[in-house]
């Protein structure tokens, strides 16, 4: 059942009062500072994700107390660490994934999707953090999720080891920083869908992130698909749309 029928069935059980309803069925939730799409989920099937950088700890903590008055399922991406704890200290509930930077909280946990897992394969363990960004927003949204760290070609058994099991995969996001090589190989190794994520690890001729980039958007692996540098939510956020369809 969608929210707004929901809604409707409360309404006419006499559980919520028409003001109530009226409130519920509110697309947006006018904060001054922000608009919060409050509808996003019944359109797209996932609601509004909130990007936390630049945003201040008392911003936050607003946006996230509308959102979980409305029980809408919240994820904000890009939190510092001392923002996240001013949040803790007020809306308690709220769950802080430190390797991600992210903050979650839904109002009841969802059986997970049956199918095979969303596989993550990071180049290095200095990719960890993008990877978990992707990771967490995979699980949030009840999709099964499976890591493959720090298994890049410059040790190409760690990656040739796994590949049988990374076969398994509905969707594989593929990490990498410095020459950015990863995805190609892994392209020319399987035939599940492949989101490439640059990132800025590297020295100073990777140009944060820009020599994986060029890497990953002219990779001799047809169908790879590039999301851009660090966007580890990006990734996932497309890759649970890929595997919905499938």
């Amino acid at each position: 059942m969608s929210k707004p029928e929901k809604i409707i069935d409360d309404l006419l059980s006499g559980t919520i009062d028409r003001q109530e309803a009226i409130r519920q069925l509110e697309p947006l939730a006018d904060l001054g500072f922000a608009q919060l799409d409050l509808n996003r989920s019944s359109r797209l099937g996932y609601p509004e994700v909130i990007f936390g950088e630049g945003k201040t700890k008392e911003q936050l903590v607003d946006i996230i107390s509308v959102l979980i008055e409305r029980d809408t399922s919240l994820l904000v991406t890009r939190v510092e660490p001392a923002k996240a704890e001013f949040v803790l200290g007020l809306v308690p509930e709220v769950i802080f994934h430190e390797k991600a930077e992210v903050l979650s909280w839904k109002k009841t946990e969802e059986k997970q999707q049956q199918m095979d897992p969303i596989s993550i394969i990071t180049a290095g363990t200095s990719d960890q953090k993008v990877a978990e960004e992707a990771a967490v927003t995979i699980e949030h949204f009840d999709f099964p999720v499976r890591r493959f760290y720090d298994i890049g070609v410059a040790g190409l058994h760690r990656l040739i080891g796994k590949i049988s099991e990374i076969r398994k995969s509905s969707v594989i996001i593929v990490i990498a920083g410095m020459d950015g090589v990863l995805p190609s190989l892994v392209g020319g190794l399987v035939d599940r869908p492949i989101i490439a994520v640059p990132t800025q690890v590297g020295y100073g001729a990777s140009f944060k992130g820009l020599a994986p980039l060029l890497t990953m958007l002219n990779s001799c692996s047809p169908g790879v698909t590039v999301v851009n540098i660090d966007n580890g939510f990006g990734a996932a956020y497309a890759a649970i749309r890929i595997a919905k369809v499938n």
